[in-house]
């Protein structure tokens, strides 16, 4: 699996492909259609596949004080794309160039100079070029004049709702972690190094693992049960916080993660956090005592929940 620059040609090795073209953010169960089509079709014609992506995301771009809403990182996303089984990621640079081009000039000069893409898969409601000029009947068109084939993936229902990364944003501000899984065929995941703290869970018995939010989406602040992924590649069961502590002060955003039967130095470790299950939201105590009480019942029903989610 190789990342690729999207502002420079393709290796020649990689020209031809089929590419998958779209944001993917999430990787839900539509996405993996668009993606596994386009897979699909690279092996029987011979061909390589190639996941094209946007960074940052058009949305980001246009809107820059929006709030944070991202489902995945890059580094999430190419390792799902390998899972998928595509050759390669590629990351179209979402700048000023790129915003202005128009639907012909992102054909001709991304898919067709930069990829020599033979085949270009994508979502029913996918839009390209300036102001979103194209659409895929578009893209069909100048394929036809320009020699690449285009096809198009319908959208995915599930259970009579349509899949979609802003349906799963939905489920996870209101504290369903469980649905939005269901539309993404796994858990939502947070990635990041953890960092230093003050170490007053550790005062409490529940010395936790404390990773900033970056540009996720922010789920419904409070207590989850949680699965994490070491780097070595170990799962660890726990119970998190995901807010900003009321208890404490100064409020500070955090995901804190305290994982059972685990005791090691995590500080500098880079881990993914699962939210498996929502247990209830934050709230303010008037005692370090009665928060630790608290704490108590959390992982006690986190650990009950835990053994009834499969492993990831």
């Amino acid at each position: 699996m190789e990342r690729l620059d999207g502002g420079s040609a393709v290796p020649p090795r990689l020209r031809g492909a089929i590419v998958a073209l779209g944001n993917f953010d999430g990787f839900h169960l539509g996405h993996q259609a668009v993606v596994g089509q386009a897979i699909t079709r690279a092996q029987a014609e011979g061909r390589p596949a190639i996941v094209a992506t946007f960074d940052p995301h058009p949305k980001r771009f246009f809107r820059p004080a929006s709030d944070h809403f991202r489902l995945t990182t890059l580094d999430q996303r190419e390792r799902l794309f390998a899972q998928a089984g595509a050759d390669a990621m590629l990351v179209f640079p979402f700048d000023e160039g790129l915003a202005s081009l128009s639907a012909r000039g992102f054909a001709e000069e991304r898919l067709v100079a930069r990829i020599g893409a033979g085949g270009v898969v994508t979502g029913a409601d996918f839009t390209f070029g300036k102001g979103r000029e194209g659409d895929v009947a578009r893209l069909a068109e100048l394929g036809r004049e320009l020699g690449y084939s285009a096809d198009i993936v319908a959208a995915v229902s599930l259970d009579g709702e349509t899949v979609s990364s802003s349906r799963i944003r939905e489920h996870l501000r209101a504290g369903r972690p469980r649905d939005a899984a269901r539309l993404l065929t796994r858990p939502f995941a947070i990635e990041g190094v953890v960092e230093g703290g003050a170490q007053l869970g550790r005062t409490l018995g529940y010395p936790t693992a404390n990773m900033v939010l970056a540009n996720y989406l922010r789920p419904a602040y409070g207590i989850y049960a949680v699965r994490a992924r070491l780097p070595d590649g170990r799962a660890l069961d726990g119970v998190a916080n995901l807010g900003i502590r009321p208890t404490i002060e100064p409020p500070l955003e955090l995901l804190e993660s305290f994982f059972f039967d685990f005791s090691g130095d995590l500080y500098g470790q880079r881990l993914e956090v699962s939210l498996i299950d929502y247990l209830r939201p934050e709230a303010k105590f008037d005692s370090l005592d009665a928060l630790k009480v608290q704490m108590d019942q959390d992982a006690a029903q986190a650990r009950k929940l835990l053994t009834q989610h499969p492993p990831l």
